[in-house]
């Protein structure tokens, strides 16, 4: 499959499963078929087209990707080293999804964790929040919500998953006040060298971090 003009090529993908006898594993085949293939490539098309969209150009030392089926707590976690990146992905939490919702939570997490593949982080000063908080946006925009998201306005805004998701796609519709269309491109692409500042929201924005925050909840 020919890759997306913004990526020189495709990492290379595969798949570990730690458990063939747990019934996460047939849980998922049956939601996504017998090759994952196209369903991972789609995850990733999703990620490069909502976080880098037409303008920039996502890291080319991605060289491959493993998605590890494996029973353990949580939803999914991803780690890397240089370019080889692992996401686990649990058979547990797959097996506690009801059954209408197993193929568009699966791909939800995915491309998720796919942006965590992806994106940059301030040469790992970026707060974990905010870069949770873009995975979820990026969710948002391929059209993967879940159900039980909500716009929780209460508490901080770097607080991370749907609530700064939320914040940050609401950033990305003011386009006509402070040309918000393109923000979290943007934002991404100034934690690519450079170490984490806040004062980035104002200098894309005209506005801080905080006055965005303020705005956000009373609307």
């Amino acid at each position: 499959m020919a890759p997306l003009s913004q990526l020189q090529e495709y990492p290379r993908l595969s798949v570990r499963i730690e458990n063939l006898d747990h019934k996460g594993v047939d849980v998922f085949f049956n939601a996504v078929g017998a090759n994952p293939y196209r369903l991972l490539i789609r995850s990733i098309d999703s990620v490069i087209q909502n976080l880098y969209g037409s303008h920039s150009a996502p890291p080319n030392n991605v060289s491959s990707i493993l998605l590890c089926l494996r029973p353990m707590e949580g939803v999914a976690c991803t780690s890397w080293s240089g370019g080889f990146k692992e996401i686990c992905f649990s058979l547990d939490y797959i097996t506690s999804i009801p059954p209408d919702l197993v193929a568009p939570e699966i791909e939800g997490v995915l491309v998720h964790e796919f942006v965590h593949c992806f994106q940059y982080n301030a040469c790992g000063t970026c707060p974990g929040g905010l870069i949770e908080g873009i995975a979820d946006f990026v969710r948002l925009r391929a059209n993967l919500a879940p159900p039980h998201w909500s716009m929780n306005r209460s508490g901080d805004w770097d607080a991370g998953y749907e609530r700064t998701g939320y914040f940050l796609e609401w950033i990305e519709r003011q386009r006509t006040e402070f040309n918000g269309e393109g923000f979290v491109e943007k934002f991404n692409l100034a934690l690519k060298d450079n170490t984490y500042n806040a004062t980035v929201f104002e200098q894309l924005t005209g506005m801080s971090v905080l006055e965005l925050w303020k705005r956000y909840c009373e609307e």
